[in-house]
């Protein structure tokens, strides 16, 4: 059928892009799998840390002339990269699809996105404009200009395989730096045929480098005395560490972590309007999102509007069409892997333990096609979910939404402030007041008024706080390129 049309159509063997060449790796091969068909798909290395650092010693090599090129000349190579990007948008997407396993629809948003990153990143003759000052004192002058700084390393998450990395490697080579890019293993097909196009787009070889890799040639980037920072996206746990290791060897850090996002709904909420936009939330990307709904809060004491809204999510969340999101009739796709799964089933069994309500079990999946059950999941509901459970504290990332009662807005502003993550935090509500006092009082980086996935735009940052963040500067907008720069000021007199 022409709607489950595969772009890969043999298993790929990856290869490492270093200095503008495709090489092998001597590291362990491990496979990737289409998570739908529990199918490989291709086989990726495991490259060892001569191999992590030979790419950085060739974008090392790159960076003096790729820093002098004027950075009207380097935008040119992303505008290339963008037409080039929108040329292969459904070839792009529909590779996510295969190796992640989300539904087409979302690729392609993911894709669009990703693309959006580069269009911005073209602006940078404007965006890495420094400011300067006559007469600071008679006949003296001051300047400040942004200037790069060398190296950095990316090392993204799996859950959006193309567009992670493109929240910085644009930024980084556009202010004028080398890029290392170390995907997931789990799905680093995006980052090969992104590399291609960059390839294609002429940047100069060493600019752009991809190794394949895992803890091992992460702890490489980390440790390697030339990286001068290091783009993280993943869990705290491993987050913490890797912040740490970048102190320990001066790095500069950006670490995007673990989220655990509560959605309230006031009373004068439009059930209507809310109800599409809480599901997206909660079942987008099977819930492997660090902006996905986790904890819905029902706010107020009106039992009444608490049972009809409940009822209508759960009744919703139980007619989402789950399969293989090449099916462009799919609503929601498999976990990336079966591991994934399992840790989620572990958690729907500990929330059972701990009292809550399972109003819907999503562990014995329906599934559109004859797909292996391997790694789906329908979407799960929790009811009478209390803030001290663990299903209410820790990040599941999966298809789960905890139901949860608050009396009023501050006590609903008090659930989400104990938690130990400030991601994001979104209301829906008609009232002003009740928006202003949310968006005013919640700590969370990325807050959303009706909107159930507080995503930012690309020109403005990635937000973050409490232990879903560490570090000063975010990805994306503004602070991005103040990361990947260094403010040097002059001062001058002549005679």
């Amino acid at each position: 059928m022409a709607v489950l049309e595969e772009p890969l159509k043999e298993v790929m063997k990856i290869k490492n892009y270093v200095g503008g060449e495709w090489i092998g790796s001597k590291g362990k091969v491990t496979d990737v799998k289409n998570p739908a068909l529990c199918k490989t798909i291709a086989k990726v290395p495991l490259s060892t840390r001569d191999e992590v650092n030979a790419a950085v010693e060739a974008a090392g090599d790159a960076f003096p002339e790729w820093r002098r090129t004027p950075p009207i000349t380097r935008a040119r190579c992303l505008f290339r990269l963008k037409e080039l990007l929108e040329g292969h948008f459904e070839e792009i997407s529909r590779i996510q699809t295969m190796e992640h396993g989300k539904t087409i629809d979302e690729s392609r948003g993911e894709t669009r996105r990703g693309i959006e990153m580069v269009e911005v990143a073209t602006g940078i003759p404007s965006l890495m404009m420094g400011y300067n000052l006559e007469d600071i004192a008679t006949g003296i002058d001051e300047y400040l200009v942004h200037q790069p700084l060398g190296v950095f390393g990316i090392i993204p998450a799996f859950n959006f395989p193309f567009m992670i990395p493109l929240w910085f490697a644009p930024f980084a080579t556009a202010t004028g730096n080398c890029v290392v890019i170390k995907p997931s293993p789990r799905d680093p097909i995006s980052q090969v045929k992104l590399a291609e196009l960059v390839e294609e787009a002429g940047f100069p070889p060493g600019v752009w480098n991809v190794v394949h890799g895992g803890a091992e040639a992460a702890s490489a980037l980390l440790e390697h005395q030339d990286i001068k920072g290091i783009a993280f996206v993943g869990s705290t746990r491993v987050g913490k560490e890797v912040y740490k290791k970048c102190g320990e060897t001066g790095k500069r850090a950006i670490v995007q972590a673990s989220a655990k996002n509560f959605l309230l709904v006031m009373p004068d909420a439009d059930p209507r309007r809310s109800l599409p936009a809480l599901l997206s939330s909660f079942y987008g990307n099977a819930g492997q999102r660090c902006l996905a709904g986790s904890n819905l809060v029902i706010v107020g004491e009106d039992d009444a509007f608490y049972k009809r809204f409940v009822d209508g999510f759960v009744d919703a969340s139980s007619k989402l069409r789950v399969g293989y999101g090449l099916d462009e009739s799919i609503q929601m796709g498999p976990m990336q892997s079966v591991d994934g799964k399992e840790r989620v089933t572990k958690f729907i069994e500990r929330g059972m333990e701990e009292g809550a309500k399972l109003r819907l079990d999503g562990r014995k999946p329906k599934i559109s096609g004859d797909y292996p059950p391997s790694c789906f999941l329908n979407p799960t509901v929790f009811e009478d979910v209390a803030p001290d459970m663990e299903i209410a504290k820790e990040e599941i990332f999966g298809p789960v939404a905890n139901v949860m009662r608050a009396k009023n807005l501050d006590d609903a502003i008090e659930k989400v402030n104990r938690s130990r993550y400030g991601n994001a935090a979104s209301i829906f509500t008609s009232s002003g007041k009740y928006a202003r006092e949310f968006k005013y009082r919640v700590q969370a980086g990325n807050v959303g008024i009706n909107i159930g996935v507080a995503a930012p735009m690309a020109f403005f940052p990635f937000g973050g706080m409490k232990d879903s963040f560490f570090g000063v500067l975010h990805g994306q907008g503004r602070d991005v390129i103040r990361f990947f720069t260094e403010s040097k000021i002059l001062i001058q007199r002549w005679f």
